[in-house]
């Protein structure tokens, strides 16, 4: 079967697989195999002080909640200098998320280059995040503030990304908008902007912290499982978490783990959130367009995470279950850091409808595809 067939196909499985009950199930168990750590002031408040809010993220990081957002949607949003826009928080995201939505799209491939980075530069700033670094890293938007974008060799490739943010901020700051929310929310706006990407619950309302985020916390592509599994549980990411929120190198491009070969995917359909990449990682000899990290081999091997990874490895039957699974991920990660998530809102409604079907071209022109990507590493969970 052809790409563009199965990609398609994998779209509707929601409304025409006839093994849907098993498949729910199945992604309910992958879905779950999280840590129910608690973090930010959740960590501290009794649940008779938490708000409707507070509880329901709290419930999210348990387990207990549905990490996609897929039926709450604006059927029609105000303009934004309007009364009704102002009285409405998430008024102004909708508008944000429409700008930011236009310019990820790709007709051709999918979701582009400034998808790809808003991904990483989500990951990066809330991935900074330590329990033993103090009170700086995570969700703070330091990542741009503290101009780690250009000063850190961690983040080669990230300052155009952070220039549009700067921009994006400017535009929007007289709303109220911080630019740690700015960040996270570009992540989940470019997640659901790429075909098959999930929905992701989305918050707002997280307080910008220029700090510089502590150094060496941002995961290598050289890294072992053993490292790579330690340093996420100090941000209290389980190793079944780690091998979803990896899964987002489905639409990575690399261009300095192997300059020889700068451009090249890390899969064979960079434009689009499939599963394509766990198989691929998996075999022994993959497609010749695409590279392999050292760190996203080693967790494909290792004893402790392999059985997850190889739970996403069906192109046709995986797709649900690493959405839930990366979805549940993300929230925790985007809350790394926050100390006022009880005053978070919710403005999922805010994001762009999912794109459950897509038809690539058979042989996209990957020359094409990354002339225009500005030099980076590899992006999400593995830096």
């Amino acid at each position: 079967m052809k790409t563009a067939a199965l990609i398609v196909f994998a779209g509707r499985l929601a409304s025409a697989f006839p093994g849907m009950r098993e498949l729910k199930s199945r992604a309910a168990g992958l879905e779950s195999r999280g840590t129910n750590e608690m973090i930010g002031d959740l960590l501290t408040l009794p649940d008779d002080k938490l708000t409707p809010t507070g509880a329901q993220i709290k419930a999210l990081l348990s387990g207990k909640d549905q990490p996609e957002g897929s039926l709450d949607v604006y059927l029609g949003v105000p303009a934004k200098d309007t009364p009704e826009c102002k009285a409405d928080t998430c008024c102004i995201w909708k508008h944000i998320a429409d700008d930011m939505s236009s310019k990820m799209k790709d007709s051709i491939a999918g979701c582009n280059s400034l998808a790809r980075q808003c991904v990483r530069l989500g990951f990066h700033d809330a991935g900074s995040f330590s329990k033993n670094a103090g009170s700086t890293g995570g969700a703070t938007g330091h990542t741009v503030l503290a101009r780690e974008c250009y000063d850190r060799p961690i983040n080669r490739g990230l300052p155009s990304v952070c220039d549009q943010m700067t921009a994006w901020h400017e535009q929007y700051k007289q709303y109220g908008v911080s630019m740690a929310d700015l960040i996270q929310f570009a992540a989940n706006v470019a997640t659901v902007t790429c075909p098959l990407g999930p929905r992701v619950r989305s918050f707002v309302g997280r307080k910008d912290n220029p700090a510089p985020g502590p150094e060496n916390t941002l995961p290598q592509p050289t890294q072992n499982a053993d490292e790579l599994i330690n340093l996420f549980a100090d941000k209290t990411i389980s190793p079944d978490e780690l091998v979803a929120l990896v899964g987002a190198h489905t639409t990575a491009t690399q261009h300095f783990f192997d300059q020889r070969r700068a451009g090249s995917p890390l899969d064979t359909t960079p434009g689009v959130w499939d599963v394509r990449f766990y198989g691929q990682v998996r075999q022994p000899i993959g497609p010749a367009m695409i590279t392999k990290f050292p760190s996203d081999v080693a967790l494909s091997q290792d004893s402790r995470t392999r059985g997850t990874w190889d739970g996403f490895t069906g192109v046709i039957t995986s797709q649900l279950p690493w959405n839930l699974a990366y979805a549940r991920a993300y929230i925790r990660l985007s809350m790394l850091g926050v100390n006022n998530i009880n005053e978070l809102q919710e403005c999922t409604k805010a994001l762009p409808s999912r794109l459950d079907s897509f038809l690539p071209t058979d042989k996209l022109d990957f020359e094409l595809l990354s002339k225009n990507d500005p030099p980076r590493e590899n992006m999400t969970a593995s830096g």
